[in-house]
């Protein structure tokens, strides 16, 4: 049977051939690192210690029993998650809220705040690690407040860095949706508040989950804040991580284990909400 021909606007063969072979070298890339993390969490000390091998000798489970007694990783694990998820949720709806106001309304001083809240996102992060450091240890002298060392200090640090970043995006998202839902949400009889619950939030809910996607990754994954901003009874696991490390040895199966450990929370967010974020992500850049 011959083959149908050829359409006029397909690519050459040679095209798809370099794709293939650029995206296969692209794939083997990305999931190297992540063997050598598996390969090695499955090894004795020992085996990690010495010459790597690509095909272990021997596997064993152990480092991920070991992992939860060599230091509190169960205590940083919740540590990291209700931090995370403080800072994720007040981030999603102090955004919601900033957005819809820009969106929707006119007022002096929006453009210069949507410029501030941009220009926020110029700085590297270290530059604001000694100011808060100062202000968190000066509101603790004044008021008894203690910032400095508590889970809500850190949420605190973490709503600097993702607000800005969250509130512009869904300003992009809301000025994408039409008007006119708004105004048909407020002839049915809803206010303000009721058009935004009922009518905008459920159309903006792929840029929203986006957003909260950015937040809980920036505050799960954290580590310079974390270190300095934290105690031994606060401690997150990115900084916990360091705990594998002793003066006599560093036990690189359990730091390989571990690192798998932590990164499922975020794979698994990933995976489920994998639609909501390209399309959330796409609305909010073409804006």
């Amino acid at each position: 049977m011959p083959k149908p021909p050829r359409s006029p606007i397909a690519p050459p063969q040679s095209f798809l051939w370099t794709r293939r072979v650029v995206l296969t070298l692209l794939t083997v890339f990305a999931l190297l690192p992540v063997y050598v993390m598996l390969s090695s969490s499955l090894k004795p000390l020992q085996d990690v210690s010495g010459q790597f091998r690509w095909i272990p000798s021997g596997l064993t489970i152990r480092p991920y029993i070991d992992i939860w007694n060599t230091v509190p990783l169960a205590h940083y694990f919740v540590n990291s998650l209700i931090v995370a998820v403080s800072a994720t949720v007040l981030s999603v709806v102090i955004a919601v809220f900033a957005a819809y106001t820009v969106s929707r309304y006119r007022f002096r001083g929006k453009r210069i705040f949507t410029v501030t809240v941009l220009s926020t996102q110029m700085f590297p992060g270290i530059l604001f690690l000694l100011p808060l450091f100062l202000i968190f240890v000066n509101i603790g002298n004044s008021t008894g407040i203690a910032l400095y060392g508590s889970r809500g200090g850190l949420i605190l640090t973490y709503l600097t860095f993702s607000l800005p970043f969250s509130i512009w995006m869904l300003i992009g998202y809301f000025d994408s949706i039409p008007r006119d839902l708004d105004e048909a949400a407020m002839v049915d009889g809803c206010g303000a508040l009721g058009a935004l619950f009922r009518v905008v939030v459920p159309a903006a809910v792929p840029g929203i989950v986006a957003v909260s996607v950015y937040a809980f990754m920036t505050a799960w994954g954290e580590v310079l804040f974390a270190s300095v901003m934290t105690n031994d009874t606060t401690r997150t696991l990115s900084v916990g991580l360091r705990g594998y490390a002793t003066e006599n040895d560093v036990y690189w199966n359990q730091v390989m284990a571990a690192s798998l450990v932590v990164s499922v929370p975020v794979v698994a967010g990933f995976l489920l909400l994998q639609r909501y974020l390209v399309a959330g992500l796409t609305a909010g850049a073409v804006k």
